[in-house]
C-alpha cells in the first residue's frame, strides 16, 4: 500500500540523491512512519536525513534530535566496549571467560572463551528456565542465571544468535574488568568524549526525545505458522524467553534498564558515527579510539555456518566476526563481502565498510517483521553503493 511522503528534512549531497529517493520511497512504499538515515564517507556526513512522525498517532514530528530504541543494532556498541579492553591489554579474546568472571565456569563452561562469547558461539543463546521481563531488567539476576546455565550446544562448534544474552555475557565481562556496566563505560570512554548520540538504555531526562515504537502489522501466513511450529528449544530460548516487543520497549522500565544487546537508543547520526569508528579503522572525530589492529579484529570471521537460531530465517549460511556480522557472499551489508555491521529487529541497522571509508546508520519506529535484512535496508544500501 502506498502512502503520502512526509516532509523529509536534513541534507544530502547531490552525488547521493538516489539515497534520498530511496529514503522517501521507504515512506511511500515500504511503510515507514518516522525514520532517519545517515551516511558518512571518510568521516564526513554526505547524507543526514529524517522525516515522518515520532508517534503512532502522527502528532509529533520526527526531528533531528529524535532517538529511538534500535534493538540489536546496540550490539555494535557493546562489542566496541570489549574491543576497547582488548586494545588496552585488559582483555584477551582467547582467554577463558572464567578468568574474568569465575562463576561462569559452572555447568561445564570453564573452557568457553571470550572469542566464543563475541561470536555467538558460547552455546548460551537463551536461559533454560523461564525468564520474565522483570528478571531481564535485573542485571544481577540475569547474569547469575547465565553463569549457572549449561550450554545448549558444545561451545565453539557452531553459531547460534544470542539475541538478548549477548549483552549480558559480554557486558558482565566488561563490568568485571572496569567496575562499570557497558552503558556507563561506553559513555565515559567513547560517546561522551566524541559527542555521539548513542546510549544503552535512555537517561530519564531524555524521554521527551524518544520515538514511540510501532509493532509490525503483518498477518501470519500458513508458511510462517509452519515455521513457528518447527522452532527448536534453543530457538525459543533465544527469541521468546522472555518475549519482547514494541510495547515493552516504549515503557519507562525498559528504557531505564541495562540491556546491552537490545535497548540502545540513538539517532541515525549516532549509529553512523559509532559504526564509523570501525569504518575509520579505529579513528573517529580526529581521535584514535582503537588501534588499526584491534579495529580489524572485530571482523575476523569465525567460520561460516547455518545459524542454530536464525538459520531458517536467513535461508543461507552466515558468518560472525568478533561482535558484528560479515556481509559475506550474500551481501548482507552491501557488495563488499568484508563489510560488516548489525541489524536491529524490525529494521534498524549500522554498517561499517573500511575499504570504502563508509558507515551508515538507519533508524525507524515502524517495525517490520524481519529480524534482519529488512527491504528498507536493502533499498538504502543499493542506493548508497550505487553512488560510490
Amino acid at each position: 500500500m502506498t502512502q503520502l511522503i512526509p516532509r523529509v528534512e536534513g541534507h544530502c549531497d547531490d552525488r547521493f540523491a538516489a539515497v534520498r529517493a530511496a529514503f522517501e520511497r521507504n515512506f511511500r512504499d515500504r511503510g515507514d512512519v518516522g525514520a532517519a538515515v545517515t551516511v558518512r564517507v571518510e568521516g564526513r556526513a554526505v547524507v543526514d536525513l529524517w522525516g515522518g512522525w515520532a508517534d503512532a498517532a502522527r502528532d509529533r514530528p520526527w526531528t533531528r534530535e529524535t532517538v529511538v530504541n534500535v534493538w540489536s543494532t546496540t550490539k555494535g556498541a557493546t562489542a566496541l566496549c570489549a574491543h576497547l579492553l582488548i586494545d588496552r591489554g585488559l582483555l584477551d579474546p582467547d582467554a577463558p571467560v572464567a578468568a574474568y568472571w569465575p562463576e561462569f565456569a559452572a555447568a561445564g563452561k570453564e573452557a568457553v572463551t571470550v572469542r566464543q562469547l563475541l561470536a555467538h558461539r558460547a552455546g548460551l543463546a537463551g536461559p533454560r528456565e523461564p525468564h520474565s521481563l522483570d528478571l531481564l531488567y535485573d542485571w544481577e539476576s540475569t547474569t547469575s542465571r547465565l553463569a549457572a546455565t549449561e550450554p545448549w550446544w558444545e561451545p565453539g562448534t557452531g553459531s547460534g544468535y544470542h539475541a538478548l544474552t549477548y549483552g549480558f555475557l559480554v557486558g558482565e565481562v566488561v563490568r568485571r574488568i572496569t567496575g562499570l556496566l557497558p552503558g556507563a563505560f561506553l559513555r565515559r570512554e567513547v560517546t561522551g568524549p566524541l559527542g555521539i548520540d548513542f546510549t544503552i538504555g535512555l537517561p530519564e531526562g531524555e524521554a521527551h526525545r524518544a520515538a514511540e515504537l510501532i509493532g509490525p502489522a503483518v498477518e501470519v501466513t500458513p508458511e510462517q505458522a509452519a515455521r513457528y511450529a518447527g522452532l527448536t528449544p534453543v530457538m525459543l530460548a533465544a527469541l521468546a524467553n522472555p518475549v519482547t516487543g514494541a510495547a515493552d520497549a516504549n515503557t519507562a522500565a525498559w528504557r531505564a534498564a541495562e540491556i546491552p544487546a537490545a535497548n540502545g537508543h540513538a539517532t541515525a547520526r549516532g549509529v553512523a558515527e559509532l559504526y564509523g569508528i570501525f569504518a575509520g579503522r579505529g579513528r573517529a572525530g580526529g581521535r584514535r579510539v582503537l588501534s588499526p589492529r584491534t579495529a580489524e579484529l572485530v571482523r575476523e570471521g569465525q567460520g561460516s555456518c547455518r545459524d542454530l537460531v536464525l538459520g531458517a530465517g536467513f535461508g543461507h549460511d552466515t558468518e560472525a566476526g568478533l561482535g558484528l556480522w560479515l556481509s559475506g557472499p550474500h551481501g548482507m551489508y552491501g557488495p563488499n563481502p568484508r563489510a560488516f555491521g548489525h541489524d536491529g529487529a524490525g529494521g534498524s541497522f549500522g554498517l561499517a565498510d573500511p575499504e570504502a571509508a563508509l558507515s551508515v546508520g538507519y533508524v525507524m519506529n515502524r517495525m517490520g517483521p524481519h529480524i534482519a535484512d529488512d527491504p528498507r535496508k536493502a533499498a538504502l544500501l543499493d542506493a548508497v553503493y550505487g553512488a560510490l
